[in-house]
């Protein structure tokens, strides 16, 4: 077969929308295309991709006309996220895989010169998607990135060290043939019970100040908004840490939100799981700066 479909997903914030890699095997002058309107560390998955095919024993189709599509075509795609569904694309058209059992999986994880999966930002917003799209779909991903969409209840998430775990998941089977034994690197994680120990600064540290104390414990207590003003090194981020520990407990879908923002910047920790996050931005800091510009900072002003 010299066509495969491969499901993965893409970043839009905090949406992970959809995104189907196309491998077509041809002949003709041997080439590696890669369109779809891919970033630029996305088509140095090229590069990446035909290393790890060929140090982990696999056979590179270097005499054909290789062409990836990531479709949909307008939507942006970056970071390294794409190399095991492209890998995975161009086992499936040479034959070396099976390329029917793909389906009901997605495919997310960076892939090394030797073929190991490196975690990738982002894993709890796909899960997250399917989750809020209803959708049984099984997550292939790497370590540190599947014990994240795990999270999700009723997450369907399989970890993968390396490429050839994944591979030798999906090799073409007889009907006769017993099925392979799956491999040590490959295993399914499921969530963990987690009821951390929070630990947050106490307010009793804080001397004097007892305006600004009594502002946050209303606060806490009615759930309003609370904006600290004053000059540098008056207390305000010291107010501000201790203020998460006068708020009641984080919710499921409290902290799985908390968690995936975390998880977009690449600073998620299973340490902080449900714990409220406290930033310390510059007092000089613009509005700009707090939200991002350009294109970003659009978005949230329509998002609001």
């Amino acid at each position: 077969m010299s066509l495969s479909l491969v499901q993965s997903r893409a970043l839009l914030g905090l949406d992970a929308a959809a995104v189907t890699v196309e491998v077509h095997l041809a002949n003709g002058l041997p080439s590696f295309t890669l369109v779809g309107l891919a970033d630029v560390e996305v088509k140095e998955a090229r590069e990446r991709v035909r290393c790890a095919i060929q140090n982990s024993g696999l056979e590179f189709p270097y005499n054909k006309r290789i062409t990836v599509n990531l479709a949909p075509a307008d939507l942006p795609k970056d970071s390294g996220r794409f190399d095991l569904p492209i890998a995975l694309g161009i086992l499936a058209a040479s034959g070396q895989i099976d390329a029917a059992r793909l389906a009901g999986y997605e495919f997310a994880g960076e892939l090394s010169l030797s073929g190991e999966l490196r975690p990738v930002r982002g894993a709890l917003a796909m899960s997250l998607a399917l989750h809020a799209g209803r959708v049984v779909t099984q997550l292939v991903l790497p370590p540190d990135s599947a014990e994240e969409a795990a999270l999700v209840p009723d997450a369907q998430v399989y970890r993968a060290r390396h490429l050839l775990d994944v591979v030798q998941h999906f090799l073409p089977q007889t009907s006769d043939a017993p099925p392979p034994e799956p491999s040590p690197g490959w295993s399914r994680v499921t969530a963990i019970a987690h009821a951390p120990a929070l630990q947050y600064p106490d307010m009793a540290d804080v001397k004097g100040q007892l305006g600004a104390k009594r502002a946050l414990e209303i606060a806490a207590a009615g759930g309003h908004s609370l904006l600290l003003m004053g000059p540098p090194g008056s207390g305000k981020s010291m107010l501000a840490q201790r203020f998460a520990g006068l708020l009641p407990a984080m919710t499921t879908d409290e902290a799985l939100q908390s968690a995936a923002v975390a998880s977009l910047g690449g600073h998620f920790s299973l340490d902080r799981w449900a714990q409220r996050p406290t930033c310390s931005p510059h007092h000089t800091a613009s509005a700009v700066a707090l939200v991002g510009g350009g294109c970003h900072f659009q978005k949230l002003l329509r998002h609001f």
